[in-house]
């Protein structure tokens, strides 16, 4: 049994290829062009041999030579020199067309299995639940994305093939050189044992130090994703130089960990070497003393020397694939541990379709904690029917947007239960659910692409007109109009090329144009200037009509339009205002009343 995360080789390396499934045919091509390779070596020392005993020597051509020449080259010695010649050219050309078409076929499996592989983490990363990003950061996942897919080429078409295609090579120029000296072939394969236990008992040191690496190479990146993402206070605080000494640690902890790991990884190639020059030596002595005692001819011992460079290549291949596949497995197996990761907010097998909510909302008994022992929501209850207006109202922290979060389903409660038209919100299909939802943020967020793109974030399919319509809705279209692109305007990186006032009636006009039953206004006004807010809520007042609409606010005038009023404190419903007074944790579902006498009231408590 493993630890959580962790996979044994052989379940990595199936995973792996199950994930190329799709790219099995180019991954058979690879290994067909790589098999090539193999009688290309054979054929490789085979001009040397002919040289020395057939043209220096008179030892007569191999038989299989004789039959395919013609006589007129078999009886010259120059004829059969030239054709030695030749025969090197030919094979050098045969050589490079394999690796190029090797390397191009390489290359595009490889670029096509790590697109694949990146597109479902990055699918994964967005399905996990805001819990599993607020406790690891984004950088470890982002990390994970870039750097750990990767490994899916390495093990499928850069480690396997080779580390197949050298055993093959391997067993076929051992057959040659048994069949030519087998005294030979059994001191040149006497270190294989040797390389096996010494490649062995490094698998694990490369495995555990590549993990290390990644590790604290992820740690590095998120600082700067940290401090990017926080540069205007870094920039306020003067704090430029105390962050990038922060980032120079990090790193330089990395750095350390892969100089370590590269140490490991050259000792090993020392040692690689080592034993296969002396294997070499001791063929090269025994091989000489079979020259002089007539076991074989010079040409002979020359064919099986340069099979022996060859056979040791293999050998060294596969040692050092071995070792090197280690660091891509521990690769692997973190992008694995991010696709086994399961959601906390999970959507059911059976999920219940919905296509438009009537907006009827209903809290029971429901508590949600970020972290166990620390509640922000206890037992919190209200009922409010469709179509009535909700403002939530309390102090910094006293979980009034984790209100809304667990209303969406970003969360589910710790208790209780959430219902949307008298139906827990565990039972909706997930994406139906969060369609019922237009969200207006106090900070909107923005995509760094155009205006128009931004308003159909809402519904992409959507038309030009309808984009049209949405902007003109939140007063938005007379500001786009003006500038010099007009819609197509690229508002920048989370839209900081336009003031605040402009971003948030952009993020309105998205809200407009999604249409949904239910709306959230989390401080929509408070980051602008008092002419742009009286716009904002011009095109807000619009946006309510007709739907249930929860507003946070801090202050109550801001409420003012309000049915009902809930007031949090500590995560706790404290009061409910309404046209009559109501009890906190009491259904709330008042009749309609106008809201002229709501709003009194309300002036008369705060007073």
């Amino acid at each position: 049994m493993t630890p959580r995360g962790r996979h044994t080789d052989l379940a990595l390396f199936r995973r792996l290829l199950l994930h190329a499934r799709p790219y099995w045919g180019h991954i058979a091509g690879i290994f067909l062009l790589s098999l090539l390779s193999t009688p290309v070596a054979l054929l490789t020392p085979l001009p040397l041999k002919i040289a020395v005993d057939s043209v220096v020597g008179s030892q007569a051509l191999p038989g299989f030579l004789e039959a395919l020449l013609p006589a007129s080259i078999t009886r010259s010695n120059t004829a059969i020199l030239v054709f030695a010649a030749v025969l090197v050219v030919a094979i050098a050309v045969l050589r490079q067309l394999q690796e190029l078409g090797a390397s191009y076929l390489r290359s595009y499996t490889g670029e096509k299995l790590i697109l694949r592989f990146r597109t479902q983490l990055f699918h994964q990363v967005q399905r996990l639940s805001l819990g599993y990003h607020d406790s690891r950061g984004t950088s470890d996942s982002t990390y994970r994305i870039q750097y750990d897919a990767p490994s899916i080429q390495y093990v499928t078409t850069d480690g396997v093939i080779p580390f197949v295609t050298a055993a093959f090579t391997l067993a076929m120029m051992l057959l040659i050189t048994v069949r030519i000296d087998w005294q030979l072939a059994v001191v040149a394969m006497a270190i294989s044992p040797v390389l096996f236990l010494t490649s062995r008992a490094y698998w694990q040191r490369v495995r555990r130090q590549s993990r290390e690496v990644k590790k604290l190479e992820s740690s590095a990146l998120s600082v700067v994703q940290e401090v990017l993402t926080a540069l205007p206070v870094v920039k306020a605080f003067g704090q430029e130089e105390r962050e990038k000494e922060r980032f120079a640690r990090r790193s330089a902890d990395g750095v350390r960990a892969r100089i370590h790991l590269s140490a490991v990884e050259a000792g090993f190639d020392l040692i690689l070497g080592f034993i296969t020059a002396l294997g070499a030596a001791i063929v090269l002595f025994v091989g000489v003393s079979h020259v002089q005692s007539g076991v074989i001819t010079l040409g002979e011992l020359l064919l099986v020397m340069g099979y022996l460079s060859q056979l040791y290549e293999p050998l060294r291949t596969i040692s050092r694939k071995t070792a090197s596949l280690q660091s891509h497995l521990a690769g692997a197996e973190r992008a694995f541990a991010l696709l086994d990761e399961a959601p906390d907010v999970p959507q059911r097998p059976d999920a219940r379709r919905l296509s438009r909510a009537s907006g009827s909302v209903a809290f029971r008994n429901a508590s949600f904690a970020y972290e166990e022992g620390r509640p922000v929501l206890e037992n919190f209850s209200f009922q409010v029917d469709a179509g009535w207006r909700v403002g939530i109202f309390g102090t910094t922290g006293a979980g009034k947007t984790t209100l809304v979060s667990l209303l969406t389903r970003l969360y589910d409660p710790t208790e209780g239960h959430i219902f949307l038209d008298g139906v827990d919100l565990r039972e909706y299909d997930l994406a139906d659910l969060r369609n019922q939802f237009a969200i207006v943020l106090q900070d909107p967020v923005l995509f760094s692409t155009s205006i128009a793109e931004n308003i159909a974030y809402a519904r992409p399919g959507a038309s030009d007109s309808e984009i049209v319509a949405a902007a003109e809705a939140a007063n938005a279209h007379e500001f786009i109009a003006s500038l010099p692109e007009g819609y197509d305007t690229q508002v920048g990186e989370r839209g900081m090329r336009l003031s605040g006032g402009e971003r948030q009636r952009i993020s309105l006009a998205r809200a407009f144009l999604k249409d949904a039953p239910i709306l959230i206004l989390d401080e929509p006004t408070s980051s602008v200037d008092m002419g742009t807010e009286a716009s904002i809520m011009d095109a807000i007042e619009r946006l309510m009509s007709g739907r249930t609409t929860l507003i946070i606010a801090h202050r109550l005038n801001a409420l003012a339009k309000c049915d009902v009023l809930l007031r949090i404190d500590h995560g706790r419903l404290v009061d409910v205002h309404a046209a009559a007074p109501i009890t906190a944790g009491e259904a709330l579902a008042p009749r309609r009343r106008p809201r002229r006498s709501l709003v009194g009231q309300n002036r008369r408590r705060e007073k």
